[in-house]
Parts: structure tokens; sequence; C-alpha cells
């Protein structure tokens, strides 16, 4: 991230028209951007400042802003796999405590768009380690990992993470797999104390059998689930309401903290019971 906020040649820019005309392109001199409204010259755009407005052949105004990563998670990265949606991945960022220097293990890549988002809080000290047994996923997820300039953050390893996990007192594994639960005690022996395991599936049935491998011999404490909802509002004068249409269900998230193993011995007196499912 530059330190100014001019608008130079070869940046993204994030062109808004309404809140469904949105659009991210690469500002290039000479070059320009079609819509149905008319056309936008990127010579009218370079040197100028991020939060200017610019106005198409048709006579419309258009908002530019700086992309942020999830902008471009969800309108210019390409997708081999499923992503997991902005709302889902700040939840995870943030419960996880990931933040600059935090050193991270994440599996699978699929097409990087989480990677991405955790690399942008790791950076500049930090590092995530991104386990994909997948050959074909790693030139989408490297493509979007150097769209969202965080390539430099991320080392995407083409293994099978259920071999094993190299890296050692990491500050969390995160996991999106159909088959989380076979990497709980890899994730407990690559962690450090209190590293914090995260487990993101699209059924409670996968859930259940990642909680009850963490409760195993006290592993993990502090086992959370949660669902994340996010309902857009439609604000306009005398008749303000949900918008129409949302993203229901995604995932369930499973957070739970590494115990050290002289806690476990004594884990009855100094943390809560777990429920045995």
């Amino acid at each position: 991230m530059r330190e100014d906020n001019i608008i130079r040649e070869e940046d993204y820019v994030l062109l808004v028209l309404d809140d469904k005309r949105r659009w991210i392109v690469k500002a290039k001199a000479g070059g320009s951007f079609h819509t149905h409204k008319g056309i936008v010259k990127f010579d009218d755009l370079l040197g100028q400042e991020f939060g200017t407005s610019v106005k198409s052949t048709g006579d419309r105004e258009l908002a530019v802003f700086r992309p942020t990563i999830a902008d471009m998670a969800l309108l210019k990265m390409m997708r081999s796999t499923q992503i997991i949606y902005p709302k889902d991945s700040a939840m995870i960022v943030i419960q996880c405590g990931i933040g600059p220097g935090s050193k991270v293990v994440e599996a699978g890549t699929g097409s990087g768009s989480l990677t991405s988002m955790v690399a942008n809080y790791v950076r500049p000290t930090g590092r995530v380690y991104s386990y994909e047994a997948r050959k074909e996923f790693l030139d989408t997820a490297r493509k979007n990992l150097e769209l969202a300039g965080v390539s430099e953050c991320v080392e995407i390893k083409n293994a099978d993470i259920t071999q094993g996990i190299a890296e050692k007192d990491v500050d969390a594994v995160i996991l999106d797999l159909a088959t989380p639960w076979l990497i709980v005690q890899l994730a407990w022996e690559a962690l450090k104390g209190s590293g914090v395991l995260s487990s993101y599936s699209p059924t409670i049935e996968q859930t259940q059998k990642t909680v009850k491998e963490a409760s195993k011999d006290d592993l993990f404490g502090d086992i959370q689930t949660y669902e994340c909802f996010v309902r857009k509002i439609l604000v306009r004068e005398g008749k303000t309401r949900p918008e129409t249409f949302m993203v229901g269900h995604t995932g369930y998230m499973t957070f739970a903290r590494k115990l050290n193993k002289n806690s476990r011995q004594t884990n009855q007196t100094n943390f809560p019971a777990f429920a045995k499912l």
C-alpha cells in the first residue's frame, strides 16, 4: 500500500455506479472501460485521488475507490473452488487473533481467497503456509494472491496436510477441508500453547466430528462454533427495509485453543468440561 492516495497507471480501481453495478478495472494510459451507461476514460482518472468521481460519455457519474481485499475476492479473483465469503473470513481472522507477525498454517488453499485475507493481516513480518493437495488449483491461487498484493507473505505447498505439518509453534491452524477431524491431532502438534485451531465446514455432521475429535484427551479448550449471517438493509426515506435476497448459510466455524500437556492433566479443575458428542 503506497503512502499517497493518487491513482497511477496499472493501479486497480473500483468503479461504482450504484449498489448493483460495480467493477474493478486496471487503469492504463489511453485505455477505457465500456459500460452500458457510457465509456470511462482512464486518462480522466490518472493523477486524481482515490475517492474522486468521474463521468462516463453517457453523462453518468461513477465513484472511484481503491478496492479492498474483500472487493477483490468478490469481484475480481478467479475461482477454481467455492470461496469463503468476507463475512466468514473476517470472523476467522478475528477469532484466531491474527495480526502483523502471526505465523499461520492453512489447508486447503483452493482459490486463495481466504489465504489473501489472512496474509493481508500477517504482513509485513508474518507468514502463511498454505497446503493444497490438488495441483490444478495452484496456478489460480498464485494469480489471486498476486492480484491481492500479498504473495510475498505466503508459501503455497502442493502437499496433503493429512501427511503432516512441517511448521511448529504456529499461532493458528485454519482448515477448510472435507475431513477436518483428521487434522486435529496434527494441528495440536503444530500449534503453540493457546494457539487457535479454526475449522470451516458447510455441514453440521462435519462440525460434530471435528468438535468430538478436538475434545478427546482435552487437546483443546474453549471450543466454540458459530454461524455468521449478514443482512443488507435498503435505506430509503419512508421505505427502509431488509434486502429481498441475501446470502444465507455458508458454513459453520469452529474455534478451539490448544491446551498444553501439563494443563491437560488437571483439566477438570482448571477448565470447564466439554460436551462429549
